[in-house]
């Protein structure tokens, strides 16, 4: 049995999972899960993951939630093929691989993710954006994406100069961010933009950046 991923690719943990997933040229189905109808809280759902929340993995007899949890199965589990993601041979780099994953899990996403909502799904809920949620997270984006800038300029990705888990967990959301009025924080960051160029270059990305539609014409 091969490994089935229960999600949406417009939703930003779907794609992280799947990014991993194409990284590492593993055959996987994409399950759609109804979010809009409410499927992820129905009992099916539940089973998989009891938070409702997308995606979950199945492999044989293992289910996973958390996006950041699969990759980073994935990416144990598959180590010897595709790219090195938590660069396995070297402990300092692996650790650097953490704690990066970790900032973008505790410090980057929390920042920007709101401001996604807020430009993106909340027009296509049928509301406007909210300016006095979107203006102190812009705040926090700043001081964090200030220390993204000082980071690259001493190495081309994140933990080092190797693409790896730190960087792929952040290509979702910045995805969407670029897509809001506010991607010149990362345009006018030089460093950083060159790094999102790079990362979002990638073929595991490209292979599927026309599903995140939310914010486009065609996102119903």
């Amino acid at each position: 049995m091969g490994m089935k991923l229960y999600g949406l690719a417009m939703s930003t943990n779907t794609s992280r999972a799947m990014v991993c997933l194409h990284e590492k040229e593993v055959d996987f189905e994409l399950v759609p899960v109804d979010v809009f109808s409410g499927e992820h809280k129905l009992p099916p759902f539940l089973s998989k993951n009891p938070f409702g929340l997308i995606p979950a993995l199945e492999d044989d007899d293992l289910t996973l939630f958390e996006s950041r949890a699969i990759t980073a199965y994935i990416a144990e589990k598959y180590k010897e093929t595709g790219p090195d993601l938590i660069r396995k041979n070297n402990a300092k780099e692996s650790a650097l691989v953490r704690v990066w994953a970790e900032v973008e899990s505790e410090s980057y996403d929390p920042a920007i993710s709101p401001i996604i909502y807020e430009y993106l799904v909340a027009p296509f809920q049928g509301k406007e954006p909210d300016q006095s949620v979107i203006q102190p997270n812009i705040d926090k984006v700043k001081k964090v994406l200030d220390v993204y800038e000082q980071r690259l300029t001493t190495t081309q990705y994140l933990a080092g100069d190797s693409f790896t888990l730190a960087d792929l967990n952040h290509i979702p959301n910045t995805h969407y961010f670029m897509n809001t009025p506010c991607a010149s924080l990362i345009n006018d960051r030089p460093h950083l933009k060159a790094w999102w160029i790079h990362i979002s270059s990638r073929p595991s990305f490209r292979n599927l950046v026309h599903a995140l539609t939310f914010g486009q014409n065609n996102s119903s």
